[in-house]
């Protein structure tokens, strides 16, 4: 059988197809402004990838912040529910998932079998989300995407005080200012952020194999602080921590299908 997920976040569109227990395409962009217009151009790109059609996919689960806008889904699934089931069937040691994204971070707790137990969540500030180190990326002069090679430089990390997007800027500037290097700001920047996290994660007890999802997983210095912050050791999920939603989108929409 064949199915897809489609995940709408609020940085990034995700779309998989999967065949049974094979993923035949995986595609990630930008969001348009128009969160349907994002569904439909990244679930093209995955149909191309595939070399199929939309009338070949026997369901389809939207997720995300607009899937609700995922206008050719059958259902639609929260992204908690979605990240666990796919990084449970990715890594199936794992029994909480940390995700990062563009505008939120969750820790989610998991089952043997992926089921959500519980989970906390942070949706009301920018403070500990992909957000917070977009912004500060600008005042230091580098770009989102190195800002986690650049922290691997660092010798003194320094300690960034305010959590708040606006007071932490401010602050950045001063340590700039200061002559403060380069490398130990990004460090004490992705320190910061990684206590709040955690203190996420700890609030519904960390036990087990932990997991992490999400674009600001790829951050090395992020994903090094948060395993320090925790004191565990922590998997990155997948060959690409951005489509675990998708993925587990998929997964659920195969056991919608009468014949799985």
């Amino acid at each position: 059988m064949i199915v897809a997920g489609c995940d709408i976040g609020s940085r990034t569109a995700k779309a998989v197809i999967m065949e049974d227990s094979n993923i035949l395409a995986a595609c990630v962009m930008r969001d348009k402004p128009d969160p349907e217009e994002s569904a439909r151009e990244v679930m093209a790109q995955a149909l191309a990838q595939a070399g199929m059609r939309m009338d070949q996919v026997e369901r389809c689960v939207g997720t995300g912040y607009g899937r609700k806008q995922v206008t050719f889904a059958q259902a639609v699934e929260s992204e908690i529910v979605c990240h666990g089931r796919g990084a449970q069937w990715l890594e199936p040691s794992i029994r909480m998932v940390i995700d990062i994204g563009g505008q939120d971070a969750k820790a989610i707790k998991l089952d043997e079998k992926g089921k959500v137990i519980r989970y906390a969540y942070n949706d009301k500030c920018a403070a500990g989300t992909g957000r917070f180190l977009e912004v500060m990326a600008k005042p230091l002069g580098v770009r989102l995407e190195d800002l986690g090679s650049v922290s691997q430089k660092s010798t003194t990390p320094v300690k960034v005080s305010n959590q708040c997007v606006i007071f932490a800027e401010t602050e950045i500037v001063s340590l700039i200012n200061a002559g403060k290097p380069v490398p130990d700001i990004v460090c004490g920047l992705h320190r910061a952020m990684a206590h709040r996290v955690a203190a996420l994660a700890k609030g519904i007890v960390v036990e087990g194999e932990v997991g992490m999802t999400g674009g600001v997983a790829k951050n090395e210095g992020m994903f090094n602080a948060l395993e320090e912050a925790l004191g565990v050791k922590i998997h990155k999920i997948g060959w690409d921590p951005q489509m675990v939603g998708a993925i587990g989108a998929a997964l659920i929409a195969r056991e919608m299908v009468p014949s799985a």
